[in-house]
Formats: C-alpha cells, structure tokens, sequence
C-alpha cells in the first residue's frame, strides 16, 4: 500500500498504475472512495499514468481526520500529490465532489499544470434560488433545506442522499437498506463528511468555470438523479475554451459504477483527443 504524506504530516492512500506521456488523475466523490476507479483504472492504465486517491476522512485515508477540511484543503492535498509526484501532462477528472476539488483547484492553483478536465456530473453550486436551478435533487434543494439539516443526526441525512442518488434504493424497505448504508459510513470519518458537506454546500464555483483555460469535457447522467442533465447545455454556455459533453442514458449520479465500460471508453476517447484539432464545441 502506498501513501502519500501531506505537509501536516497526514497521509493519502493513492495507487499509481501504468505509464506514458500523459497523466490521468481520477478523483471520487462524498463518501466513496479510490475504489470506484478500480474497474475502470485496469483499462486505462494501459494508455496513461493513472493516479487514485483517497480523499481525507476516506477509505483508506479515514485517518487524515485530525482537522476540519473543506473543498480548499482537498484542492490543496491535490496540489501537494501533483507537486510531490512531479506529475505532469495531466487530464484531471473529477465525479461529484471530486469534480468539486477540480474546480476549486484551477481557482486556487489554474491550470498551468494541466492539459485537460473531465467533470463527471456536478453541479458548480448546490444551493437552489430564483435565479439558479440547476443545484443539487434536481433544483430542488434550498438554503431552506440547509438550515433544516443542522444539528440533525448523520445517518438520516445520508440515507436521503443515497436514495436521491440511486433511486432504486427507494423501493427497499428501511430496516434492510441500514445496513449497507452503515457499512459504507463505516469506511469514513463523519466529522471529515460533515465538514466537506458543509463547504460544498455553501461554494458558488460558476465564476471558476469561465476561468479554465484547457479544453473540458462533461459527463453526465440522463435522466439523472441528484442534478439536471440541463447542465451540460450550461456549461457548454459558460466554458470559454473546446468543450464536449458526453451523455450516459439510463444512468444514475453513480454513473461510473452503472456503465463501467462505456466510462473507460469515453475516458479514453479524451486521452488520445488531439486538443489541438477542429476546436469543436460539441453536446
């Protein structure tokens, strides 16, 4: 097992798979982990250098707990591995909150250090208002919601986001349903989660979006679960550089886990893309 050691002295478990002129880091979301690339990465490896990680207070980084990190420190832990692994080239993919940590490092850091972007099925901002609906539960989710959630227990506000993501969660009965949920909070640390939802949550990333200037590429699920498939149209409004959007049909947030194969093929797609030819804006 390899660890990366931060500045603080914390460790991220990351593996680093395959070799080549390109660098494809792939980083998961809000209470998973490394794992869901594990599928994927075996093909991938193959055509590029491929970087995963756990992310503070998961998986095999549940111990990198000791503060209360937001999107910020995550957009600086990858920083630190880029800079500490000498990576170079790179194609930076983010799904959900991962593509979170991306937009929070091009604001923090550009995007000198890269070539491309892949964000997989997020919203810029999640808190829903009269001018923007294109949040998290499909438009559905206010300040009015944030405030209901504080001081309540974790377990009942994750459960809804489970069942929001995968909606076929809705049809098992709640006794049985327990479990595995508890098993997947089992591989986290709930104050790391608590923290990482709150700073999510309160982040309007759409001026980072008109500040990238390598070429992005945007896959997302339709009909979708937690977010509009209306998005891809926003950012392909917003995205000033080459932008192609990717459709999953019959996918769910989980995306990656849902079609498998088809992600390693639309990820491998844009690692062999010359960025330089036509300039292409396509949905």
């Amino acid at each position: 097992m390899s660890y990366f050691t931060l500045s603080n002295g914390e460790k991220l478990y990351y593996e680093d798979k395959g070799q080549g002129k390109d660098t494809l880091i792939m980083m998961h979301g809000w209470t998973s982990t490394h794992n869901v690339y594990s599928e994927p990465i075996e093909v991938l490896k193959n055509h590029a250098r491929c970087i995963i990680y756990d992310h503070r207070g998961h998986g095999e980084s549940k111990n990198a707990n000791r503060e209360s990190p937001t999107m910020e420190t995550l957009a600086s832990d990858l920083n630190e591995i880029i800079q500490g692994l000498s990576l170079s080239n790179i194609t930076l993919l983010g799904w959900s909150m991962g593509a979170g940590v991306v937009l929070n490092y091009v604001r923090l850091y550009g995007c000198g250090a890269l070539k491309q972007i892949i964000l997989c099925d997020m919203t810029p901002k999640q808190i829903n208002d009269e001018e923007w609906n294109l949040g998290l539960y499909q438009g559905k989710y206010t300040a009015e919601d944030l405030k209901r959630e504080d001081g309540k227990k974790f377990y009942p506000l994750y459960k809804e986001f489970a069942v929001a993501t995968i909606p076929k969660l809705k049809k098992i009965p709640s006794f049985l349903l327990k479990k595995p949920l508890k098993k997947i909070l089992a591989e986290c640390d709930e104050s790391v989660l608590r923290s990482l939802a709150t700073s999510m949550r309160s982040q309007d990333n759409r001026p980072t979006v008109e500040q990238i200037t390598v070429p992005v590429t945007y896959f997302y699920a339709d009909p979708g679960s937690l977010f509009s498939p209306k998005l891809a149209d926003w950012y392909g409004e917003h995205i000033k550089t080459q932008y192609n959007a990717v459709r999953f049909p019959e996918s769910t947030h989980m995306l990656i886990s849902d079609n498998p194969e088809k992600f390693s093929k639309e990820v491998l797609k844009v690692l062999q893309k010359n960025n330089q030819d036509n300039g292409s804006r396509n949905i």
